[in-house]
């Protein structure tokens, strides 16, 4: 392969035009949640339920809902949401005006209990727990839910000891299954081709958003039609600072490149970033680049199943600190924690942070990218991300192969 024309492989020399028309429709074969994995997520979060001796929760409109019933349903100012109880059938509460509208998105069936604009939905939930045998006892709340629906509903239904229902819904997601290890992994392998011709297109002068904006039309060529989910674009000195600044720069040579993005295959994140450098590195943005990397490796390696969380975030850490960075989430250093679980929310449960204890187990999924932040010079972050196994991590895709080739070309 030739090399490009900022001086490193892969790294400028082609058009939005040109990329873009090289993309195709990675799509084929994808397979969404079926109808009997949601209801297996129900009889599972009920299970827990039982052993932890609580009567029902209440999911709210979001990705909760969403993961348990299949429904999708944005949260907003009127409570939209399900109940399920520990032994029974599932039930919705929803404003009347939307009964039809809900139910054409519910995959798994239940009575709507409707209340109109003039009445209250929390006084509705206390009666729907009634009408279900449920007087009494310990409730769950999605944790996800705006603080004035458990305001509402522990007024209007007094009776409950309320709880949070984390216990359970994370406790559920945060352990993913073949099919949704297979959506996060196509969904990477998408972001990733969007990255390499993202990484193609750039020029000295070229801005943040014409870069952002070519992103979000690759991501539609490879099959994704809302497009990007988020995009960060950060050039020079801007990508000390992890999610951006106010005004950022236009690309000029020999400037540090930062880009984080991803997408949404049938709700499940992507979310991958790559560094390097537009021209010709200087020995400190490969020092920096390879110290970087040999976090992130480090990380990787101490995920071992029953390690905590913590333990991840301390290997990475360790690294930087042993170079003089830091110490703890001091900057120069890594201020921010190594790495989040990610699936329906691109930041979900457990975190990869020095004050998670969870222990790590085959089927979580986590971000891995302890960045470098050096202000007033450049930062450095390389995200991948991985899934355990009951062997130890797995990558979805595989780590930057160097500053000078960071996609690998041969």
């Amino acid at each position: 392969m030739t090399e490009m024309s900022s001086g490193a492989f892969g790294i400028g020399g082609s058009t939005p035009a040109q990329e873009l028309a090289k993309l195709s429709d990675m799509t084929e074969g994808v397979v969404g949640i079926s109808k009997d994995e949601f209801s297996a997520r129900v009889e599972k979060a009920q299970q827990l339920m039982r052993d932890q001796g609580l009567a029902a929760i209440y999911i709210n409109a979001g990705t909760n809902l969403y993961y348990f019933t299949g429904t999708r349903w944005y949260a907003s100012e009127r409570m939209v949401g399900a109940i399920i109880p520990a032994n029974g059938a599932v039930e919705y509460i929803a404003p009347a005006f939307e009964v039809d509208t809900l139910k054409g998105f519910m995959v798994i069936d239940g009575k709507v209990n409707t209340w109109h604009e003039d009445e209250s939905p929390y006084q509705l939930f206390g009666q729907v727990l009634s009408k279900m045998g449920i007087d009494n006892g310990k409730v769950g709340i999605d944790e996800s839910a705006a603080f004035f629906i458990f305001d509402g509903v522990r007024q209007a239904a007094p009776s409950f000891e309320y709880v949070n229902a984390k216990s359970v819904t994370a406790e559920c997601r945060m352990i993913k299954s073949a099919t949704e290890l297979s959506l996060l992994q196509r969904a990477k392998d998408m972001t990733l081709e969007v990255h390499k011709a993202a990484a193609r297109i750039l020029h000295v002068g070229i801005s943040v958003a014409e870069v952002e904006d070519f992103i979000n039309q690759a991501h539609k060529a490879v099959g994704i039609p809302a497009g990007s989910y988020f995009c960060i674009v950060l050039f020079g000195e801007d990508s000390a600072y992890p999610h951006g600044v106010k005004s950022p720069k236009a690309l000029e040579l020999n400037d540090t490149v930062l880009i984080d993005t991803g997408c949404q295959l049938h709700g499940y994140n992507s979310d991958i970033t790559r560094t390097y450098v537009f021209g010709r590195p200087s020995e400190r943005q490969r020092q920096l680049w390879q110290l970087e990397q040999d976090a992130q490796i480090a990380a990787f390696e101490a995920a071992k199943v029953g390690a905590t969380c913590a333990s991840v975030d301390r290997a990475a850490r360790d690294v930087l600190e042993a170079a003089g960075f830091g110490p703890g989430y001091d900057v120069p250093g890594l201020p921010h924690r190594t790495g989040h679980g990610i699936g329906l929310d691109i930041h979900e449960w457990p975190y990869l942070v020095l004050n998670d204890k969870t222990p790590l187990a085959p089927g979580m999924c986590f971000s891995n990218e302890p960045m470098l932040c050096v202000p007033g010079e450049f930062g450095v972050r390389h995200e991948d991300h991985f899934y355990m196994t009951e062997n130890g991590p797995v990558w979805f895709t595989a780590p930057a192969h160097s500053i000078d080739n960071p996609f690998g070309y041969e």
